[in-house]
């Protein structure tokens, strides 16, 4: 549960970051991170347009840079989209003003104001600054699609148990992950729906 739900002590290290919309809306936040990629995005918009529903992706620039048809596609959509940094950059292993500049260089072709870390880490001053110019949204679910000790079940089991009231709901579109989601993304999106669930994206 630790990474599928994190604990609110997590939660606390990052208290300007968005976990969890509100509570008492029955409503749910997918997002997408890692692409785009044309292994996986054109499966994962074709589903979501066949369910009715927008979803928020937080790009890597650089993947951007590659594929800006998919980029298109996914704004023509009408989805949302944020930035992931450009590089995949976990924040760890950079300074901050080279993290900040690969953030600025994603944003460059991304072109949010939304933003997520890559491995939901990043120095406190990486945090600091970054939240001075993004709104950084975390997570509430983690399916963890990308794991390769998951199953395609295990997925839709991890959306079926934690999913609630405002969760901010974590898929990858990467390679990692698409061949878990063929059955995984609709699968989970039927039994979101049959619960009542509205899908929101965070404007």
């Amino acid at each position: 549960m630790f990474i599928e739900q994190p604990a609110i002590w997590l939660r606390w290290l990052y208290p300007r970051a968005t976990w969890r919309m509100d509570k008492n809306e029955r409503a749910v936040y997918l997002t997408f991170d890692d692409g785009p990629i044309p292994e996986a995005t054109p499966f994962i918009l074709k589903t979501l347009a066949e369910f009715g529903v927008h979803a928020t992706f937080f790009m890597v620039g650089d993947n951007v840079r590659k594929h800006p048809e998919l980029y298109d596609q996914i704004v023509a959509a009408g989805h949302q989209v944020g930035n992931h940094t450009f590089n995949h950059w976990g924040g760890f292993k950079h300074t901050t003003r080279s993290y900040s500049e690969n953030v600025q260089k994603a944003n460059d072709l991304i072109h949010s104001h939304l933003f997520r870390p890559p491995h939901g880490w990043m120095r406190w001053e990486q945090y600091f600054w970054v939240g001075r110019k993004y709104r950084i949204v975390m997570w509430d679910l983690v399916t963890r699609d990308y794991s390769k000790w998951m199953t395609a079940d295990d997925i839709v089991a991890n959306v079926k148990r934690y999913a609630r009231n405002g969760s901010i709901i974590t898929f990858h579109d990467s390679l990692k992950s698409i061949d878990k989601l063929h059955y995984a993304l609709p699968e989970s999106l039927r039994w979101l729906k049959e619960q009542g669930y509205e899908f929101k994206t965070f404007e």
